[in-house]
Protein backbone atom coordinates (compact mmCIF):
# COMPACT_ATOMS: atom_id res chain seq x y z
CA UNK A 1 0.00 0.00 0.00
CA UNK A 2 2.47 2.50 1.25
CA UNK A 3 4.70 1.11 -2.70
CA UNK A 4 0.88 2.51 -4.41
CA UNK A 5 0.69 5.55 -2.34
CA UNK A 6 4.61 6.39 -2.89
CA UNK A 7 3.97 5.48 -6.94
CA UNK A 8 0.73 8.24 -7.21
CA UNK A 9 2.63 10.43 -5.46
CA UNK A 10 5.63 10.35 -7.91
CA UNK A 11 3.21 10.27 -11.05
CA UNK A 12 1.25 13.04 -9.67
CA UNK A 13 4.44 15.14 -9.15
CA UNK A 14 5.79 13.94 -12.67
CA UNK A 15 2.30 15.17 -14.24
CA UNK A 16 2.75 18.46 -12.61
CA UNK A 17 6.41 18.94 -13.82
CA UNK A 18 5.68 17.87 -17.30
CA UNK A 19 2.50 20.10 -17.66
CA UNK A 20 4.79 23.18 -16.50
CA UNK A 21 6.02 24.88 -19.75
CA UNK A 22 9.26 23.85 -20.36
CA UNK A 23 10.43 26.96 -22.82
CA UNK A 24 9.79 29.37 -19.18
CA UNK A 25 12.02 26.12 -17.36
CA UNK A 26 15.12 26.88 -19.50
CA UNK A 27 14.41 30.57 -20.90
CA UNK A 28 15.86 32.05 -17.62
CA UNK A 29 18.44 30.19 -17.40
CA UNK A 30 19.15 29.58 -21.04
CA UNK A 31 21.53 29.26 -22.80
CA UNK A 32 23.54 26.05 -20.90
CA UNK A 33 25.65 25.24 -23.40
CA UNK A 34 26.96 26.61 -26.62
CA UNK A 35 24.75 28.10 -29.66
CA UNK A 36 24.98 27.77 -33.37
CA UNK A 37 24.71 30.60 -35.80
CA UNK A 38 23.98 30.06 -39.48
CA UNK A 39 24.55 32.78 -42.26
CA UNK A 40 22.97 32.28 -45.73
CA UNK A 41 26.05 33.71 -47.33
CA UNK A 42 29.33 33.62 -47.76
CA UNK A 43 32.00 34.22 -45.97
CA UNK A 44 33.10 38.03 -45.59
CA UNK A 45 30.17 40.03 -46.55
CA UNK A 46 27.92 42.44 -43.89
CA UNK A 47 25.98 39.13 -42.25
CA UNK A 48 29.50 37.76 -41.43
CA UNK A 49 31.64 41.00 -40.60
CA UNK A 50 28.51 41.73 -37.77
CA UNK A 51 28.12 38.24 -36.49
CA UNK A 52 31.71 38.09 -35.75
CA UNK A 53 31.59 41.18 -34.24
CA UNK A 54 29.01 39.69 -32.37
CA UNK A 55 30.63 36.62 -31.59
CA UNK A 56 33.31 38.56 -29.55
CA UNK A 57 30.72 39.59 -26.87
CA UNK A 58 28.42 36.95 -26.91
CA UNK A 59 30.32 34.86 -23.93
CA UNK A 60 29.66 37.80 -21.87
CA UNK A 61 25.73 38.37 -21.99
CA UNK A 62 25.44 34.24 -21.71
CA UNK A 63 28.19 32.72 -20.48
CA UNK A 64 28.64 30.50 -23.60
CA UNK A 65 30.28 30.56 -26.92
CA UNK A 66 28.76 31.19 -29.88
CA UNK A 67 29.83 28.46 -33.30
CA UNK A 68 29.49 30.62 -36.74
CA UNK A 69 28.75 28.25 -39.36
CA UNK A 70 27.93 28.89 -43.26
CA UNK A 71 25.40 27.59 -45.78
CA UNK A 72 25.06 29.56 -48.61
CA UNK A 73 22.94 29.55 -51.89
CA UNK A 74 20.07 30.27 -53.85
CA UNK A 75 20.84 34.53 -52.52
CA UNK A 76 19.90 32.89 -48.76
CA UNK A 77 17.01 30.74 -49.83
CA UNK A 78 18.82 27.45 -49.15
CA UNK A 79 19.34 28.29 -45.58
CA UNK A 80 16.37 29.89 -45.35
CA UNK A 81 14.32 27.40 -46.98
CA UNK A 82 15.59 24.89 -44.31
CA UNK A 83 15.46 26.98 -40.92
CA UNK A 84 11.93 25.42 -39.50
CA UNK A 85 13.71 21.65 -40.32
CA UNK A 86 15.54 22.72 -37.47
CA UNK A 87 15.29 21.86 -33.45
CA UNK A 88 13.37 25.00 -32.04
CA UNK A 89 14.84 24.92 -28.79
CA UNK A 90 16.63 28.10 -29.64
CA UNK A 91 20.86 26.90 -29.49
CA UNK A 92 20.67 27.52 -33.67
CA UNK A 93 19.62 30.70 -34.75
CA UNK A 94 20.16 32.11 -38.21
CA UNK A 95 20.98 35.51 -39.74
CA UNK A 96 17.96 36.84 -41.83
CA UNK A 97 18.23 40.10 -44.06
CA UNK A 98 15.21 42.39 -45.52
CA UNK A 99 14.15 42.78 -48.48
CA UNK A 100 15.42 39.01 -48.95
CA UNK A 101 13.37 37.37 -47.48
CA UNK A 102 9.97 39.37 -48.44
CA UNK A 103 10.83 39.66 -52.58
CA UNK A 104 12.18 35.76 -52.93
CA UNK A 105 9.12 34.41 -52.11
CA UNK A 106 7.22 36.75 -54.28
CA UNK A 107 9.39 36.10 -57.35
CA UNK A 108 8.87 32.46 -57.32
CA UNK A 109 9.41 29.35 -55.53
CA UNK A 110 12.06 29.10 -53.42
CA UNK A 111 11.55 26.49 -50.88
CA UNK A 112 10.25 28.92 -48.17
CA UNK A 113 7.22 32.16 -47.56
CA UNK A 114 7.86 35.09 -45.60
CA UNK A 115 5.18 33.88 -43.37
CA UNK A 116 7.36 30.83 -42.51
CA UNK A 117 9.84 32.71 -41.04
CA UNK A 118 9.98 34.10 -37.08
CA UNK A 119 12.84 37.11 -36.95
CA UNK A 120 13.28 37.96 -33.61
CA UNK A 121 15.46 40.97 -33.88
CA UNK A 122 16.78 43.37 -36.55
CA UNK A 123 20.02 44.64 -34.81
CA UNK A 124 21.49 46.93 -38.04
CA UNK A 125 20.88 48.41 -41.41
CA UNK A 126 23.19 49.08 -44.28
CA UNK A 127 22.38 51.88 -46.66
CA UNK A 128 23.27 51.49 -50.09
CA UNK A 129 25.88 52.78 -52.46
CA UNK A 130 27.15 52.83 -55.99
CA UNK A 131 30.68 51.80 -56.10
CA UNK A 132 33.56 52.01 -58.59
CA UNK A 133 37.25 50.67 -58.56
CA UNK A 134 39.98 52.85 -57.10
CA UNK A 135 41.48 53.18 -61.34
CA UNK A 136 37.61 52.88 -62.44
CA UNK A 137 37.21 56.23 -65.30
CA UNK A 138 34.67 57.36 -63.24
CA UNK A 139 35.10 60.02 -61.07
CA UNK A 140 31.86 60.94 -60.38
CA UNK A 141 27.69 59.41 -60.51
CA UNK A 142 27.31 62.12 -63.38
CA UNK A 143 30.72 60.28 -65.13
CA UNK A 144 29.38 56.98 -64.86
CA UNK A 145 25.57 58.09 -66.00
CA UNK A 146 27.08 59.65 -69.13
CA UNK A 147 28.74 56.48 -69.72
CA UNK A 148 25.78 53.95 -69.28
CA UNK A 149 23.46 56.54 -71.48
CA UNK A 150 25.99 55.71 -74.03
CA UNK A 151 26.45 51.94 -74.03
CA UNK A 152 22.60 50.58 -73.36
CA UNK A 153 23.21 47.15 -71.56
CA UNK A 154 26.90 47.67 -71.59
CA UNK A 155 27.13 48.69 -67.67
CA UNK A 156 27.39 46.30 -65.70
CA UNK A 157 27.29 45.89 -61.59
CA UNK A 158 27.88 43.76 -59.24
CA UNK A 159 25.20 42.53 -56.57
CA UNK A 160 24.49 40.75 -53.69
CA UNK A 161 21.65 38.23 -54.98
CA UNK A 162 18.87 38.46 -57.19
CA UNK A 163 15.53 40.53 -55.50
CA UNK A 164 18.14 41.83 -52.49
CA UNK A 165 18.41 45.65 -51.42
CA UNK A 166 21.28 45.92 -53.77
CA UNK A 167 19.06 44.74 -57.33
CA UNK A 168 16.33 46.63 -55.67
CA UNK A 169 18.51 49.86 -55.33
CA UNK A 170 19.73 49.29 -59.39
CA UNK A 171 16.75 48.45 -61.13
CA UNK A 172 15.19 52.13 -59.50
CA UNK A 173 18.40 53.86 -60.09
CA UNK A 174 18.04 52.87 -63.90
CA UNK A 175 14.33 54.31 -64.07
CA UNK A 176 15.60 57.59 -62.42
CA UNK A 177 18.68 57.90 -64.28
CA UNK A 178 17.07 56.75 -67.74
CA UNK A 179 20.09 54.19 -68.33
CA UNK A 180 19.73 50.53 -68.93
CA UNK A 181 22.53 48.68 -67.29
CA UNK A 182 23.29 45.22 -66.42
CA UNK A 183 23.05 43.26 -63.50
CA UNK A 184 25.53 40.70 -61.79
CA UNK A 185 24.16 38.64 -58.91
CA UNK A 186 26.74 37.55 -56.81
CA UNK A 187 26.65 34.95 -53.81
CA UNK A 188 27.05 37.76 -50.80
CA UNK A 189 28.87 40.51 -50.90
CA UNK A 190 31.85 38.51 -49.91
CA UNK A 191 31.86 37.57 -53.53
CA UNK A 192 30.63 39.96 -55.41
CA UNK A 193 33.56 42.41 -53.64
CA UNK A 194 36.43 40.35 -55.29
CA UNK A 195 34.26 40.96 -58.57
CA UNK A 196 34.46 44.68 -58.15
CA UNK A 197 38.32 44.74 -57.30
CA UNK A 198 38.98 42.12 -59.92
CA UNK A 199 37.54 43.84 -62.89
CA UNK A 200 34.82 42.06 -63.61
CA UNK A 201 32.13 44.59 -63.26
CA UNK A 202 32.32 48.12 -64.41
CA UNK A 203 31.10 49.34 -60.64
CA UNK A 204 28.85 47.25 -57.81
CA UNK A 205 26.14 48.17 -56.07
CA UNK A 206 26.77 47.72 -52.30
CA UNK A 207 26.33 49.07 -49.23
CA UNK A 208 28.02 51.82 -47.42
CA UNK A 209 30.24 49.15 -45.49
CA UNK A 210 32.10 48.18 -48.88
CA UNK A 211 34.05 51.59 -48.62
CA UNK A 212 34.70 51.13 -44.38
CA UNK A 213 36.37 47.49 -45.23
CA UNK A 214 38.20 48.35 -48.82
CA UNK A 215 39.07 52.00 -47.70
CA UNK A 216 41.32 53.02 -50.87
CA UNK A 217 40.67 50.04 -53.05
CA UNK A 218 37.09 52.04 -54.18
CA UNK A 219 35.73 54.84 -54.86
CA UNK A 220 31.69 55.59 -53.29
CA UNK A 221 30.28 57.74 -55.84
CA UNK A 222 27.20 57.80 -53.53
CA UNK A 223 25.41 56.82 -50.82
CA UNK A 224 21.12 56.27 -50.36
CA UNK A 225 20.68 58.25 -47.53
CA UNK A 226 18.90 60.79 -46.75
CA UNK A 227 21.78 63.03 -45.70
CA UNK A 228 25.65 62.39 -45.81
CA UNK A 229 27.03 59.19 -43.74
CA UNK A 230 29.13 61.29 -40.89
CA UNK A 231 32.05 58.49 -41.63
CA UNK A 232 32.01 59.49 -45.09
CA UNK A 233 31.81 63.47 -45.10
CA UNK A 234 33.17 63.92 -48.83
CA UNK A 235 30.69 61.15 -50.50
CA UNK A 236 27.95 63.00 -52.00
CA UNK A 237 23.65 61.44 -51.39
CA UNK A 238 21.91 60.40 -54.12
CA UNK A 239 19.36 63.04 -53.19
CA UNK A 240 21.65 66.21 -53.13
CA UNK A 241 22.93 64.83 -57.05
CA UNK A 242 18.99 64.91 -57.97
CA UNK A 243 18.20 61.09 -57.51
CA UNK A 244 15.29 60.38 -54.70
CA UNK A 245 17.08 57.11 -53.92
CA UNK A 246 16.84 56.13 -50.02
CA UNK A 247 17.39 52.17 -49.86
CA UNK A 248 18.84 49.48 -47.94
CA UNK A 249 18.86 46.30 -46.22
CA UNK A 250 18.14 45.32 -42.55
CA UNK A 251 19.86 42.46 -40.77
CA UNK A 252 18.77 40.32 -38.13
CA UNK A 253 18.85 36.68 -36.71
CA UNK A 254 15.35 34.78 -37.00
CA UNK A 255 15.00 31.28 -35.38
CA UNK A 256 12.69 28.25 -36.28
CA UNK A 257 9.11 28.24 -36.23
CA UNK A 258 8.96 25.97 -33.41
CA UNK A 259 10.90 27.82 -31.16
CA UNK A 260 8.71 28.26 -27.81
CA UNK A 261 8.18 32.41 -27.35
CA UNK A 262 9.96 32.71 -23.58
CA UNK A 263 12.81 31.58 -25.97
CA UNK A 264 12.32 33.70 -28.89
CA UNK A 265 12.34 36.28 -26.21
CA UNK A 266 15.37 35.20 -24.71
CA UNK A 267 17.25 35.42 -28.60
CA UNK A 268 16.25 38.49 -29.18
CA UNK A 269 17.50 39.92 -25.48
CA UNK A 270 20.57 38.36 -25.61
CA UNK A 271 21.08 40.62 -29.47
CA UNK A 272 19.73 43.46 -27.62
CA UNK A 273 22.27 43.33 -24.74
CA UNK A 274 25.22 42.98 -27.35
CA UNK A 275 24.04 45.78 -29.38
CA UNK A 276 24.42 47.66 -25.99
CA UNK A 277 27.51 47.19 -25.92
CA UNK A 278 29.76 50.03 -26.00
CA UNK A 279 32.59 47.90 -27.65
CA UNK A 280 30.24 46.51 -29.93
CA UNK A 281 28.78 49.64 -31.45
CA UNK A 282 31.86 51.49 -31.77
CA UNK A 283 33.07 48.59 -33.73
CA UNK A 284 29.93 48.53 -35.93
CA UNK A 285 29.70 51.84 -36.51
CA UNK A 286 33.16 52.19 -37.34
CA UNK A 287 32.47 49.70 -40.08
CA UNK A 288 29.62 51.60 -41.16
CA UNK A 289 26.38 49.74 -40.30
CA UNK A 290 23.79 51.77 -39.17
CA UNK A 291 22.87 50.54 -35.18
CA UNK A 292 18.63 49.60 -35.05
CA UNK A 293 17.43 47.44 -32.28
CA UNK A 294 13.60 46.07 -33.25
CA UNK A 295 13.21 43.57 -30.73
CA UNK A 296 11.44 40.22 -30.77
CA UNK A 297 8.31 42.28 -29.00
CA UNK A 298 7.65 44.72 -32.34
CA UNK A 299 8.71 42.37 -34.84
CA UNK A 300 5.02 42.40 -36.16
CA UNK A 301 4.27 45.27 -36.49
CA UNK A 302 7.98 45.90 -38.19
CA UNK A 303 7.27 43.35 -40.51
CA UNK A 304 3.74 44.26 -41.92
CA UNK A 305 5.07 47.79 -42.61
CA UNK A 306 7.98 46.21 -44.70
CA UNK A 307 5.85 43.90 -46.50
CA UNK A 308 3.47 46.45 -47.34
CA UNK A 309 6.81 48.62 -47.94
CA UNK A 310 8.42 46.11 -50.69
CA UNK A 311 5.36 45.90 -52.69
CA UNK A 312 7.04 48.98 -54.31
CA UNK A 313 9.65 47.37 -55.02
CA UNK A 314 8.17 44.76 -56.36
CA UNK A 315 6.95 46.00 -58.62
CA UNK A 316 9.92 48.12 -59.96
CA UNK A 317 11.72 44.37 -59.99
CA UNK A 318 8.62 42.84 -62.17
CA UNK A 319 7.91 40.56 -59.74
CA UNK A 320 4.32 39.49 -60.11
CA UNK A 321 3.77 40.64 -63.79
Amino acid sequence: MRFLKTTILAAATLAMTTAMPVSAQSAADFPTKSMTYILPFNAGGESDISARFQQAHWKEVTGQDVVVQYQPGGGGAQAWSQLNGIAGDGYTIMGVNLPHIILQPMASEVGYKTDDLVPVHMFHYTPDALLVAKDSPYETLADLVEYAKANPGMTTFAGSAVNSANHVAQVTFDGLAGIQSTYIPFSGTGTATPALLGGQTVGYWGYSTVLASQGDQVRMLAVATEERMPAFPDVPTFKELGYDLVSGAYRGVGVPASTPEELRTRVSDIIEEINQNPDFRKQMEDAAFVLTDITYDKMGDFMAKQKAAYEGAAEVLGIGK
